[in-house]
Formats: C-alpha cells, sequence, structure tokens
C-alpha cells in the first residue's frame, strides 16, 4: 500500500451529497475515500421502518441517487448491514483504515453511538460539523451560559463570522480497494422493508434537491414573507427533507439566499434567513439540554395533567375533529409526509390546548409521518405550541382554529384540497360548516355527523378547561 492515507466516509443519513460534503472532500485531497453506508438495524429494521413509511422512502431514494453521483467521480458507495457499532471497528481493521470521519449528530443517541466506537476505533474517529450554520452549543450568554431566548441568540448568531461557503462537490476520487468492494451489499427496496411507494412523496436525491432551491429562489422568495403563512398558496420552500437528509447543505442554501440579499436585500429574503437562524436555536438547544427530548423545558409543566382521551386522539390523528382546518392538516400530513409550517403550530395548539392531550403524544405523530421529521425542530415546535419550552408561547394564548383557516386560508382552498366532502361549501362556511343553514348543507351534499363531524369540542368551553387547568397547575394568578 501507498504511503497516503486511506479514509473510511461514514455516510449515516443526514448528509446524501458529495457537493459541500467537507469530510468527503477533505478526505479526497489525503489519499484514498472508502464511502460507507451502514443500513444498522435500529432505523431499517422492517418493523421499525415501516413506522418511518414517508422518511425511509425519500432517504433510500436519497442513498440511490449518492451512490450513482459517487460512481460518477470514480467511487462506489459500499452498503453494509448491521450494528453500526459493530461493522465500524471490523472494517477499519479489516481494510487496513487510517481514519473515519463523519459529520456529528446532534441527537443524544447519536452522541451516545459516536462515544462508544470512537473508544474501540484504534484509529482517529474525526467528527466534522455541518448539521447547522454555527457549531451547536457555540453561541453562549454573555454568562457562559446557552441561550434560551431566540432574539439574543440571533443577535449573537449575526455577530459571530461569516458562514464559511460551500466547497464544490469532487471530480474524481478514485476507485474503493477491493476488499471493500468484496464486501458491498445491495441497497434495499421498499418493498423488503414492507412499504409500499406513496407518489405522493417529495423525490429523494442531490439533484432534486438543488433543482426544489434553484425553483425556491426563482419563483418563491420574492413573496416568502408574506406567502410563507397562507396555506392555499405554494409559497413555502419545501426544502426541509432536503436540508433533514442532508441532500442540500445547510450552508449552501444559506448562500444560495445570502448572495441574493446582499445584492439585493428583500424582506423576504431576511425572513428565510431567520427561519433558518431559528433551526440552529433548536439544535443548539438540544445539543445542550438533551433532556428535551423526554421533558419539558419549564419545569413547571413537568406533571402537567393532561388528559387520556382514545376518541379525541383518533379524532384528531384521523383528521375528524370537525375543524376544518385542523383536519385538512392532518390528511395532509398522513397523505404526502408533509404539513404547511402554519398548519403545524395550529394543530399542535389545537391537540395541546383543545383536547388537552399530551405535545409528546403528537410530537412522536409527526416524527412517525413527516418527511422532514428532524428531532430538534419538532421537539422545539411541540413544546413551543405548548407553551413549556424555550421561548414559548405564552401558555394562555390559544389558537381559535375558525378564525387561524379564515385568516391563513381565507379561500378555503386548503380545505377542499383535503376535504373534498366540504368542496361545495360556500367559502362563508369553509371554516365552520356547523353554522352553515341546512339547505346550503343540503345543497352542498354535506349531512353534518354523517359526510363531515360535527366538532369534537366547542372553542370557547376548550380554551377555558385548558386555562383553568393550566393556571391552576402553574400556580398563575388569575
Amino acid at each position: 500500500m501507498s504511503s497516503r492515507s486511506r479514509t473510511l466516509v461514514w455516510f449515516r443519513g443526514k448528509d446524501l451529497r458529495i457537493a459541500d460534503h467537507e469530510p468527503l472532500i477533505r478526505a479526497a485531497a489525503d489519499g484514498e475515500v472508502i464511502p460507507v453506508f451502514v443500513f444498522d438495524p435500529y432505523f431499517f429494521h422492517p418493523q421499525r421502518a415501516r413506522k418511518l413509511p414517508h422518511r425511509m422512502q425519500f432517504l433510500l431514494e436519497s442513498v440511490n441517487e449518492l451512490s450513482q453521483n459517487l460512481v460518477s467521480v470514480g467511487s462506489k458507495l459500499v452498503c453494509l448491514s448491521g450494528r453500526s457499532s459493530k461493522v465500524i471497528p471490523e472494517i477499519v481493521a479489516a481494510w487496513n483504515v487510517s481514519r473515519v470521519v463523519a459529520y456529528r449528530w446532534v441527537e443524544p443517541f447519536g452522541r451516545v453511538r459516536d462515544a462508544g466506537i470512537a473508544r474501540d476505533l484504534a484509529v482517529p474517529f474525526d467528527l466534522y460539523e455541518g448539521e447547522t450554520l454555527h457549531p451547536p452549543g457555540h453561541l453562549r450568554t454573555g454568562k457562559g451560559d446557552p441561550y434560551s431566548v431566540f432574539t439574543p441568540f440571533s443577535r449573537a448568531f449575526r455577530r459571530e463570522a461569516a458562514i464559511p461557503k460551500p466547497l464544490p462537490a469532487p471530480q474524481d476520487l478514485g476507485p474503493v480497494p477491493r476488499a471493500a468492494l468484496a464486501s458491498a451489499g445491495e441497497i434495499p427496496g421498499l418493498a423488503q422493508l414492507g412499504i409500499p411507494v406513496n407518489p405522493n412523496i417529495q423525490e429523494g436525491g442531490e439533484a432534486p434537491g438543488q433543482k426544489r432551491l434553484a425553483d425556491f429562489i426563482r419563483e418563491h422568495l420574492a413573496d416568502y414573507a408574506h406567502g410563507r403563512d397562507q396555506l392555499g398558496e405554494n409559497a413555502t420552500s419545501r426544502l426541509s427533507a432536503d436540508i433533514k437528509f442532508g441532500t442540500l447543505s445547510i450552508r449552501s442554501v444559506w448562500w444560495a439566499v445570502q448572495e441574493l440579499s446582499t445584492t439585493k436585500p428583500t424582506e423576504s429574503a431576511e425572513r428565510f434567513l431567520t427561519e433558518l437562524i431559528w433551526r440552529d436555536f433548536s439544535y443548539s438547544s438540544l445539543w445542550d439540554r438533551p433532556e428535551l427530548l423526554q421533558a419539558p423545558f419549564r419545569p413547571a409543566w413537568a406533571n402537567f395533567p393532561w388528559r387520556d382521551d382514545p376518541e379525541a386522539w383518533e379524532a384528531w390523528v384521523s383528521g375528524r375533529t370537525g375543524y376544518p382546518v385542523i383536519d385538512a392538516a392532518a390528511r395532509q400530513l398522513t397523505e404526502t409526509g408533509f404539513m404547511h409550517g402554519r398548519a403545524r403550530m395550529i394543530t399542535a395548539s389545537f391537540l395541546c390546548k383543545h383536547l388537552l392531550l399530551d405535545y409528546r403524544r403528537g410530537e412522536a405523530h409527526f416524527m412517525r409521518y413527516l418527511t422532514d421529521g428532524d428531532w430538534a425542530q419538532n421537539n422545539a415546535g411541540w413544546q413551543w405550541s405548548a407553551g413549556c419550552g424555550c421561548d414559548a408561547q405564552p401558555y394562555f394564548r390559544v389558537f381559535n382554529p375558525v378564525s387561524q383557516g379564515q385568516r391563513f386560508d381565507p379561500d378555503g382552498n386548503y380545505v377542499r384540497r383535503w376535504l373534498p366532502e366540504l368542496s361545495s361549501l360556500p367559502t362563508r362556511y369553509i371554516h365552520n360548516p356547523w353554522l352553515a343553514p341546512p339547505d346550503v348543507l343540503t345543497l352542498a351534499g354535506i349531512k353534518l355527523g354523517d359526510d363531515y363531524p360535527e366538532p369534537i369540542v366547542d372553542h370557547a368551553f376548550a380554551r377555558n378547561r385548558f386555562l383553568t387547568v393550566a393556571k391552576a397547575h402553574l400556580n398563575c394568578p388569575n
């Protein structure tokens, strides 16, 4: 073997690209590269994979394209199966690897896994930053504490050195050693995991992600500040799954918008960049407080008296609450693996405050069905909605699902798209069909209670019930 190093580049499901992949690019400059993906049963056992159908479809499409992209630059993705904690040390020894490189994970289970592997390896295990714009845990208050409020975090973020520019994709990685090729397995198909193909799921892969980014900047960024909250408009970026799986690097997205903002500053570009800073805030919060995945940030919310109501839960999950904007969001999620950001806030608030059901149940449901299911951001969003998280909305702010629908879906297009049984209802009643006169319902072909349910709970009653319970538990003055 030559004196050049042999580096194992471990792709781990959040970095499924070759452009701006710093571990890959740096390793290629040093010597031989062995790209590896391990199908760990922790995620890929069929019983587990079937619980994450939308994410699995996007991920496997992305791994397949990554494999093709590596072939195009003279390399090959070596796919292996087994526990990562066992497989990685074994192949390092068998293939005479000099070092292992990967991107650092923020989630606590990833950190524990990596610490164990680092102990078992006889070679360096180098973890690169790249899941966030600034390293998680890097920004601190003047007292050296983690930030718990977004605005000062954002100011500190903006004061930091500029985000490094993305690196170009490698042009020639060179062949993979024979020993590694001999061990390579196949990328499993959805059928092997017992998951049917869903044609409504976004296409995974680096090229589709790059196209979505270009389309967003060209067609939707200019109206982002206004249109991002409108449920019936296609004004959001739809880049969340690409960022989650790393088919686009977070800094490539930042720079694509930042460069446009530098030449022609706009409110929309700044609004979008602020959303990326919110993402960093969520990741930093989880990095410093890994217990957030189990417990609320605010200790006063521990042991909150959430209700156990199977019928209410099933109505919320299946889109049968009787509140059209809530039900439309529920069906969009299960059918497409996506839910509009504003709809996430409305429906999360409804579960916690109207139904008094534990936010962690909703959090887990979202993680099951969201293609962009992201531990840090999903947890932050649910704790924000419940009122128990970092920089959360006040507990006494209870969204009215009717007025939210009227404000953010004024023409009813979103509701009609996902609730076809209400499609003939006049816009005046689209968000409160129970107020429609009998003749209007008849003309629209709707029998409340049969074709579409009556509201599961009255808004005023639910609001008062939640505030009464919350005030008593949190010892808040009237």
